[in-house]
Order: structure tokens, then sequence, then C-alpha cells
């Protein structure tokens, strides 16, 4: 796709993000992988607001176009395309339910089998540290090599995947999750989970399974 097509793919993932209620107001950003680098949202401008002239390339060594400012997230965006070949689209928001999960912070266990879908057992939640810091995307890498959804405690949810429109379908995705374990969670706190063996044949399964998209 030309950069022109991915800035608006961009630009309606956000969208789309806002519509369906995993974001609200200018928090969260989206990226794709783009040449030696990647085209992400830039900072401070509402989505409705956006064009595509406005969004930004960093290159793999951190660099950006001159006259732009990325989102404050832009680090931690690199920081997951660097340590996963699998992925070419990052969705960050602070969905309700993921970040009501990761104030508690809890991983999100194998409560269904659509905890699959991240490419794991389980949804980590990795530690709290400022938004678009070193620290943050130090912890970033360490989740995201793990599982494709991670949750940011006191913070949000990032989804990673091949498209936008798949990286857009998992973050909802977790987000139904994050939902379910609260409503367990209130009933018990020993919520019951599926055995390894029972994850194990799901995430074989969905080696062939899930939203068909182009990529």
């Amino acid at each position: 796709m030309t950069r022109e097509v991915l800035a608006q793919n961009i630009i309606d993932t956000c969208l789309e993000m806002d519509r369906i209620g995993l974001n609200q107001g200018t928090a969260g950003n989206v990226s794709v992988r783009y040449e030696d680098g990647m085209l992400i949202t830039p900072t401070g401008i509402a989505y409705d607001k956006m064009t595509v002239e406005q969004i930004v390339y960093v290159t793999n060594e951190g660099v950006f176009e001159e006259g732009k400012l990325p989102s404050s997230e832009w680090l931690f965006h690199l920081c997951c395309y660097q340590v996963r070949n699998d992925i070419n689209a990052v969705v960050h928001n602070h969905a309700i339910n993921c970040a009501a999960v990761a104030i508690l912070n809890k991983p999100i266990p194998a409560i269904h089998y659509m905890v699959a879908a991240s490419g794991t057992t389980e949804i980590p939640c990795v530690p709290y540290a400022t938004f678009g810091s070193p620290e943050l995307a130090d912890y970033v890498r360490e989740g995201i090599a793990k599982s494709k959804a991670i949750l940011l405690q006191h913070h949000g949810l990032i989804a990673c995947e091949v498209n936008l429109e798949k990286a857009l379908w998992l973050a909802l995705e977790i987000e139904v999750l994050s939902e379910l374990y609260l409503k367990t969670l209130a009933i018990t706190p020993d919520v019951p989970v599926l055995d390894h063996q029972s994850m194990q044949v799901v995430l074989d399964k969905f080696q062939s399974y899930g939203l068909r998209v182009e990529q």
C-alpha cells in the first residue's frame, strides 16, 4: 500500500476505535510498519481533526520527520515492531474494562478460549511506568515478545497484528475478555480457567482461525 493509503487507514482505525467505545478523546495511538520504520498518529490532535499529512514517519532509529511530532508513545510502538517480525500494526487504547483489569495489576488468565487470540494462554500485564518513557518501552518489549496483546498497569491495552483491521479486532476481543474477567472476579476470586492442554489445542486451531482480512 502507498503511504497515503496507510495513513488514511490509521485515521479510519482511530475513528472506529472511538466509535465502538474502545477509546476517548486524544487518548490512545495507532501505527503501522512502513519502509525502514513506521507511520504513527501525531501527538495532541483529535482523531476527527487528523489529516493524512499529519501522520508521522519515524525511522527504526527513532528519527522523526522534520516539523512533525509523533505520539508520545512512539517508542513502545517501535519496540513492538523490533521484537516481533509477525506484526505490521499496533493499536493502543484506554478501553474501560482493559484499564480496570490493568489497575488491578492482573493478567487475564485462560478464562475463555479466545484468550488464545493473543497467541498465548494468558494476556500479560506489564508493570507501570510513565507514559512515553524508555522504562515503559522496555516493559512493553518484554511483554509483546510473549503475547500479541498486553495490558499496561494503571494505563490500558496494546494489541498487535498483521494489519490494522486484525489489530483492532484483537483489541476488541481483549476488551470483551476483560469485561468477562471483571464480572467473574466479582463473584469469586478463584475464577475457573482452562487447563494448558485445552488451550494448546485452541492455539493450534488458531493457526487457521480468526478474522480473515487481506494483509
